[in-house]
């Protein structure tokens, strides 16, 4: 099962290691992982992407609650939230078919950020299920290069993860 573990740290140098070392030790994989500095500047906000079953999933968390940098995480499948991923990716365009790749970006909400005379870089954001579901909307021969920024996300409601 797919979870996504939302985690406050430390910002000081070494921490994001300490956390990829973790997962590298004990053979677990990190599908997605995205960091940026929050309200708070000796905090990061990390989200992480990890597939596994529950009790992998409560090893992981026990083991990531043990690092000193680890101020507080959650594990979000356990709760209602909202998650978003940001993708850019450039497609070939002629003259015949930049309407068409331009109707099908809208048809997604994309939006088309970079034009050349043979390409468009098409900006969109949403759930990886959306996000698949255009990638594989288009001709597999017109895609250059995507680039995704893997899901970043926040619980519902009136609480989050803060101190």
């Amino acid at each position: 099962m797919r979870h996504i573990i939302s985690i406050l740290i430390e910002n000081e140098a070494g921490a994001l290691s300490r956390v990829a070392g973790l997962f590298s030790a004990r053979g677990y994989n990190i599908e997605s992982l995205t960091v940026a500095p929050t309200e708070d500047i000796t905090l990061s906000r990390m989200t992480l992407v990890t597939r596994g079953n529950e009790e992998v999933i409560e090893q992981i968390t026990k083991q990531l609650n043990k690092l000193i940098d680890i101020v507080k995480l959650i594990d979000l499948a356990e709760t209602s939230h909202v998650e978003r991923e940001l993708m850019l990716v450039k497609v070939k365009t002629s003259i015949e078919s930049r309407e068409e790749i331009k109707r099908l970006s809208d048809i997604f909400r994309g939006k088309v950020i970079d034009v050349t005379n043979n390409s468009y870089v098409i900006e969109m954001t949403g759930a990886s299920d959306k996000l698949d579901a255009f990638v594989n909307a288009l001709d597999e021969s017109s895609i250059i290069e995507t680039v995704r920024s893997g899901p970043t996300s926040m619980s519902r409601g009136e609480h989050g993860l803060h101190l």
